[in-house]
């Protein structure tokens, strides 16, 4: 099938005002051909200052520059449902890349949409460089072929988190030359930022809707072989995944390798028979690798 567009950006945004034109007006006046380019808002539906501010400012301005746009509103689900809101949003999109955006980043890179327009064609997931270069795809783009193959870009809350595991597991993860800025409270501190820092499903491996909760994980292993038998149709290869289930490889070889600020930390969990948690303990495979003492 051919796209109409190359990028779709998805942005949900709730009552964020100048943060939001900020976002949009970064990704809009650095595109190079903005006429490639889909931009689709998710609000909520009790949201009447970002719909109000939509409507006055951000429409005029996509109108003005040509841009297309669509918004849809949702009864609200929270940041605890960021995912559903990306997932809802990639059903409406006809372009070679789906790209996951926030109302608190700013692109950087003039012609951004070119940099990734030069990956399209290759099952890749790409990394722009953001604050500190977290080892994760904070901005996942993704191939539409991804969302196709599972319908949803997202199980868990942590959509970075989730589609960066899988990425690394099956060694698809692509660093691009495209910079953004993530205005993120937690990062940069904005005493003005009218939001508080949000909850994250992270922390407590006990609970169920806890990223790394371990039925959380074996599905991210079951979405890993789904995708990996994909990539097998199309030639591509998938030793690394081999490896990683066989033992051959660490399976969090290639996260280490790219946490070049330390700002990641692995474990061991080992279940019972049942699948309950026993114990967790740090992972000194990460170290290794982060020490160069292990190299694949």
């Amino acid at each position: 099938m051919i796209n109409e567009y190359s990028i779709a950006v998805l942005l949900p945004t709730r009552s964020r005002t100048d943060a939001l034109t900020s976002s949009v007006t970064s990704i809009v006046n650095l595109a190079d051909d903005v006429s490639r380019i889909q931009l689709l808002f998710g609000f909520d539906d009790d949201d009447q200052v970002g719909l109000d501010h939509f409507a006055k400012v951000i429409q005029p301005f996509l109108d003005q520059h040509e841009v297309t746009y669509e918004a849809q509103v949702f009864k609200s689900m929270g940041y605890a449902g960021l995912n559903r809101y990306y997932n809802h949003l990639a059903k409406s999109t006809s372009s070679d890349w789906l790209f996951v955006w926030n109302d608190d980043a700013v692109m950087q890179t003039q012609g951004w949409d070119t940099v990734i327009g030069q990956y399209t064609g290759q099952f890749r997931l790409l990394k722009v460089h953001t604050h500190n270069d977290h080892p994760y795809s904070i901005f996942p783009i993704v191939p539409r072929a991804w969302y196709e193959l599972t319908q949803e870009l997202s199980r868990h809350q942590m959509i970075d988190a989730e589609l960066s595991q899988i990425a690394f597991l099956l060694d698809v993860m692509q660093v691009i030359d495209v910079d953004v800025v993530h205005n993120q409270v937690e990062l940069t501190k904005d005493a003005t930022d009218p939001l508080k820092p949000k909850v994250r499903f992270e922390g407590d491996p006990t609970n169920p809707i806890d990223f790394h909760y371990p039925q959380n994980g074996f599905f991210r292993v079951d979405r890993c072989n789904a995708i990996a038998e994909y990539m097998k149709t199309l030639g591509l290869d998938t030793s690394w995944w081999e490896g990683v289930k066989s033992g051959k490889n660490y399976a969090w070889q290639k996260l280490a390798e790219l946490d070049v600020n330390r700002q990641m930390s692995q474990f061991v969990m080992r279940l019972d028979t049942q699948g309950q948690i026993v114990s967790v303990e740090p992972d000194q495979r990460s170290e290794d690798v982060r020490n160069g003492l292990v190299k694949q």
